[in-house]
């Protein structure tokens, strides 16, 4: 999982944002938002702080989920990153 993990920090670093992101706080805040939900394609959203927000689509299948995009919002700047590309 370490290599998922760096892999989350890598995509995110290459769209550009400059804070400070870790790859396993990342995906078990995604999880918490997923949790409970039956498979399907899902949008959710992370507040961080008052200017700083997580948007992004996942797919959630039986046994696996697929983190499609995400944008980190930082007050009016937005920093794309597409997890499948």
């Amino acid at each position: 999982m370490e290599e998922f993990y760096a892999l989350i920090e890598e995509k995110i670093k290459n769209s550009g944002y400059p804070g400070h992101i870790d790859g396993r706080e990342f995906y078990d805040e995604v999880n918490d938002e997923i949790d409970d939900k039956d498979n399907g394609t899902y949008i959710y959203m992370i507040n961080k702080s008052e200017t700083v927000f997580y948007q992004g689509v996942i797919e959630i299948m039986d046994d696996d989920i697929d983190l499609r995009t995400l944008d980190i919002h930082v007050g009016e700047k937005v920093y794309h990153v597409d997890f499948d590309a």
